[in-house]
């Protein structure tokens, strides 16, 4: 999981990068009347709704990881009856990751909460005085959201080095009880298989 996590939250950041890099092009559509830079602005519009959708999936992504592998681990150690303690490391690293995967979501809700305010497009007043903001905030958030996919990938390395724990308690008893275990050392059924 780590290595497809990572994939998609470095093609989540490129994309953000590259419409951040598409606005900084465009400048100020202010008052702006040539049709094709109007068009490249809705381009912009539609990377940003593209790369903030992305955003949220690979956030949503580590979120179902860890309610994932939090479940097969409870199940797991009660049905072999080990140590709790895999359990309690289990969600303790789950509710480490959560607020890592919540605020980068919010952050991307912020970049495109300042884009909306200062879309030329919506026929608000006053929006020029959000092209700054919107700048400031899309690049400060761009390197949040950077370092919360890097936390979240940080924890789901830690919860894969605890599954591999679990299963090596767990082929040292299916091994002890004579029960079948897989040839490449894994027990029939477990997470690997």
């Amino acid at each position: 999981m780590e290595k497809i996590f990572t994939s998609v939250a470095v093609f989540a950041v490129a994309l953000m990068v590259a419409t951040a890099g598409l606005g900084l092009w465009l400048g100020d559509l202010h008052g702006q009347t040539d049709q094709a830079i109007l068009r490249w602005g809705t381009v912009h519009r539609l990377s940003g709704i593209l790369a903030a959708l992305v955003v949220v999936l690979v956030n949503s992504m580590s979120v179902t990881y860890f309610i994932g592998t939090a479940r097969w681990c409870r199940e797991v150690v009660e049905t072999y009856q080990l140590s709790n303690n895999f359990i309690m490391r289990s969600k303790a690293i789950k509710r480490r990751s959560f607020p890592f995967a919540l605020f980068g979501m919010l952050s991307v809700v912020g970049i495109v909460a300042l884009g909306g305010a200062a879309d030329p497009a919506a026929g608000r007043r006053g929006s020029e005085a959000w092209v700054t903001p919107h700048l400031l905030g899309g690049i400060g958030l761009t390197g949040v959201i950077a370092a919360c996919f890097q936390c979240q990938r940080a924890k789901i390395s830690e919860q894969q080095a605890l599954i591999e724990d679990v299963l090596v308690e767990v082929r040292a008893m299916r091994k002890a009880r004579g029960l079948d275990v897989e040839p490449n050392g894994t027990a029939v059924g477990s997470a690997e298989s």
